[in-house]
């Protein structure tokens, strides 16, 4: 296993089984910090740049929240129109300037290859917050946190993948990740025009994993022990008049899941923000485990950090 000190965190192709595991287990060890009403110094003095240039919710403040957890502190920028790139700087020189300032960068970014460019121009290591519409390792890996702490396992499990497979960067992440696991059956679930990219399908068939590909979830809901819901995401769309032949194609509500027979292998999830195609219903259900995840988010965060920072 590589040491994890100054490492840029880019793609999660970038890790092994092992180191992957071992991530997912400082993770847990986070919680102490996490919950102690003591304030944790392991990373006190330490400065995280807390780069947006596209929309967050999650994943900025839960990276901002783990950094203050660990007693270190953060420098952000949230809103590109308030940053030089509106006055046309590019992203090298922006990183060249803010690694002056901190410890390690997490950055998202529209553009392709943005977080491996940032790791070719910084000196401090990189964390990717999500690249375009290809990666988003650290939220594939507080999924597999979700996951292997609701199962007390990976391999072996049935997952369905469903919504927007084609821009959406959570599930291609995901996908790469669990093809590590043994055993895994995948079912992709999305209209045609949002079928999962050629590049991951044969990434997927390189490593031996089992997938199929359905246009609705009916048929194969009783199989699944975890469904992976994403939202259709308008903003990808380089033509509006695409979106609208896709949008609204997903509901899950709870007349679908009443469906099943009551067995304690079955969860959902979902990468949030989600617009229309889990209803709130739902949230009440014994399966939801999307505000989970978003909390298993700040543990992840928390491991990453203090990995890369050499503090554990």
């Amino acid at each position: 296993m590589r040491p994890f000190k100054n490492r840029d965190i880019i793609s999660i192709k970038d890790f092994t089984r092992e180191e992957i595991d071992y991530i997912l287990e400082k993770s847990n060890e986070m919680e102490v910090h996490y919950k102690s009403d003591t304030p944790s110094m392991l990373l006190a003095g330490k400065i995280l740049g807390s780069l947006f240039f596209e929309p967050s919710t999650r994943t900025r403040l839960s990276f901002e929240s783990a950094m203050h957890k660990l007693g270190g502190r953060v420098i952000s920028v949230s809103n590109p129109e308030f940053s030089s790139a509106a006055k046309g700087e590019n992203l090298s020189d922006t990183i060249s300037c803010i690694q002056s300032y901190c410890d390690v960068i997490v950055i998202r970014h529209k553009l392709e290859g943005s977080s491996m460019l940032a790791a070719e121009v910084s000196n401090v290591p990189i964390i990717c917050g999500g690249s375009g519409t290809k990666e988003h390792p650290t939220q594939a890996l507080l999924d597999l946190l979700t996951i292997k702490n609701e199962f007390e396992k990976i391999d072996g499990l049935k997952i369905g993948l469903a919504g927007d497979l084609k821009y959406g960067r959570t599930v291609k992440s995901l996908a790469y990740a669990l093809s590590l696991y043994n055993n895994i059956e995948l079912y992709f679930i999305s209209p045609p025009l949002l079928k999962m990219r050629d590049d991951v399908l044969k990434s997927l068939n390189d490593s031996g994993i089992r997938y199929h590909e359905y246009e609705n979830v009916e048929p194969i809901l009783s199989k699944l022990d975890v469904l992976y819901a994403t939202r259709i995401q308008k903003e990808r769309f380089p033509d509006p008049s695409e979106y609208q032949k896709v949008s609204g194609s997903y509901r899950f509500d709870k007349k679908l899941f009443e469906r099943l027979k009551p067995k304690d292998t079955f969860i959902i999830m979902h990468p949030l923000p989600r617009v229309n195609e889990i209803g709130y219903e739902v949230d009440k259900m014994p399966y939801a485990r999307y505000f989970k995840q978003a909390y298993y988010g700040v543990l992840v965060r928390m491991a990453l950090l203090a990995l890369v920072l050499g503090k554990i």
